[in-house]
């Protein structure tokens, strides 16, 4: 279809838009990933999209689209976690202190990272992972090797400077064939979305209040996870395990956010225990946060 008229679809206004069918957001998503249109409607559609909004239906035609263009590398025995690729401004990162206490477990870790994409500046994945050394059982993908026609949009979405639906659907692209997936969530509402759009890609999704929107968690949240179309909720408050870090409200630097990896506080390694301990429970490893984090205690 002339792409044009998705543009008119979602940038006419309120009276005017409609929503795009699975198969109109399907062909939407390749032409925008093939470049095969001016940088300036692409932008034009995004800005439209998440204007509209986007609907679960538009999602989910866009994310299969994305699946044919990703070259997938099976890791067994893995949870797949899905970041921002806008980056965390005020605290570092966990997952590499996570990873390390999984390792006896035999858990694998899949992260996947790329440049900087709108709109937070915040540090990225792809900037802890070439700075320090991972344990082994952390995997970390590239996008730019493995889905390279979205990471060759990176600059025409920092031009832009705004979030996209990009930012939704990027989270997780099932690059590992995981079975287990989490990713973080900043409102309650936005999980029945996730849910809707990510879950029966999985045998297990979890969402987490995660901190910046990540899945790692610093303070006391909720965990959802959903298997078929049961959600589950639980809270999980870092208090209850003797935990009491407190949470950098400041902006952090890369250099920073190593030197906290390299030499953790005993507070930030009782943390990553936390966080292993809900990976552990979301891949059914434990049947529940308190086995899981008391196994990983002794």
């Amino acid at each position: 279809m002339d792409f044009f008229k998705y543009i008119h679809a979602v940038g006419t206004g309120p009276k005017g838009n409609r929503d795009l069918s699975f198969d109109e957001a399907q062909d939407m998503m390749q032409q925008v990933l093939n470049q095969s249109v001016p940088s300036e409607q692409i932008a034009a559609f995004l800005l439209g999209w998440r204007l509209k909004p986007e609907t679960i239906e538009e999602f989910r035609g866009a994310l299969t689209t994305c699946d044919k263009h990703i070259t997938q590398q099976k890791v067994t025995n893995s949870i797949e976690l899905g970041y921002p690729f806008d980056g965390k401004a005020k605290n570092p990162y966990i997952f590499p202190l996570v990873a390390e206490v999984l390792k006896t477990n035999g858990l694998n870790l899949v992260v996947i990272g790329d440049e900087k994409q709108p709109a937070k500046d915040g540090i990225t994945i792809k900037d802890i992972c070439s700075k320090i050394e991972c344990s082994q059982n952390t995997h970390y993908f590239d996008r730019a090797d493995f889905f390279p026609a979205l990471h060759k949009l990176t600059d025409i979405r920092n031009k832009l400077g705004l979030r996209t639906g990009f930012n939704t659907i990027e989270k997780l692209p099932h690059v590992a064939q995981s079975e287990y997936a989490i990713t973080g969530v900043f409102h309650k509402p936005y999980v029945k979305k996730y849910v809707e759009i990510f879950a029966d890609r999985y045998k297990r999704f979890a969402l987490i209040q995660g901190n910046e929107g990540t899945p790692e968690l610093f303070s006391k949240g909720r965990l959802w996870i959903a298997q078929g179309d049961d959600v589950e909720e639980y809270i999980v408050d870092p208090e209850h395990y003797g935990i009491h870090y407190k949470k950098s409200w400041e902006e952090i630097t890369l250099e920073e956010s190593i030197n906290q990896l390299q030499n953790p506080s005993d507070e930030y390694l009782k943390l990553a225990r936390l966080n292993a301990a809900v990976y552990l429970f979301v891949t059914q490893k434990f049947n529940s946060i308190d086995d899981a984090y008391a196994s990983l205690e002794s």
